[in-house]
């Protein structure tokens, strides 16, 4: 079998990120879960969330069936080209009652999620659902596979400021870590933004502050559940 073919089948691993981070993008637009999602494509939800986990690769035949099943736009679902949805598309109810304008505004736009980044221990993309949106963030060089949270505390002063938006990738990126890079960690007890550090001992990683009055933590890996990539800070600064 040809590279050339094989190519065809599976996404190379840079285009299925993109891919997975735009299907998440579409499950909230569309308002399903990951089950929902999967019965409405056609396929067993523990397949999808395989997909969506890095555990099967992507292919066209898979993009060729959410498009066929959802309406979406092939180019924007696999290249990132356009909107996921012409001007006219009602995707759900909710959508079909707001005017096309601000549709479109939506569909460019990065959705904040009414998610507390410092409370709660499940993996963050059980949240992203339609009901948890509650605003658009548009701003130049935001990639619309992202999402946005919002931060608490002080430990990554000055680099990340409390009250501070968080634009990162939404797909579990543990165990392949990018050392020394910020990470929304998801443990068994809680959800830190952290510096990611590399630890002597391989079962375990250093979770380290921006803010020296905060100590490194060792973490063990076993107790980790989800490691998200922080893509991008904006710090707020209100005028009164």
């Amino acid at each position: 079998m040809s590279s050339e073919f094989r190519k065809q089948i599976s996404l190379d691993k840079e285009k299925a990120t993109a891919v997975v981070g735009r299907v998440r993008h579409l499950m909230g637009l569309t308002r399903l879960s990951q089950a929902q999602f999967a019965k409405k494509i056609g396929l067993d939800p523990a397949n999808i969330s395989k997909y969506i986990n890095g555990h099967l690769p992507i292919t066209d035949n898979l993009i060729n069936r959410i498009v066929v099943n959802t309406g979406v736009s092939r180019e924007w679902l696999r290249d990132g080209i356009g909107l996921p949805f012409d001007k006219n598309h009602v995707a759900t109810p909710a959508v079909a009652r707001v005017e096309p304008g601000f549709q479109m505004f939506q569909q460019r736009s990065l959705p904040i999620y009414d998610i507390a980044v410092l409370a709660g221990v499940e993996e963050l993309d059980r949240a992203f659902t339609q009901e948890n949106v509650i605003g658009y963030l548009t701003m130049p060089h935001l990639s619309p596979n992202w999402a946005v949270v919002q931060a608490q505390g002080n430990s990554m002063m000055p680099i990340i400021e409390s009250g501070a938006y968080l634009a990162f990738l939404p797909e579990n990126e543990f165990p392949m870590i990018a050392w020394g890079e910020i990470y929304i960690v998801v443990m068994e007890n809680r959800r830190v933004v952290k510096y990611v550090r590399r630890h002597d001992n391989p079962e375990k990683i250093i979770l380290k502050s921006a803010n020296e009055d905060y100590d490194p933590m060792e973490v063990n890996k076993s107790d980790i559940v989800a490691m998200y990539p922080v893509k991008a800070i904006i710090n707020m600064h209100l005028c009164h």
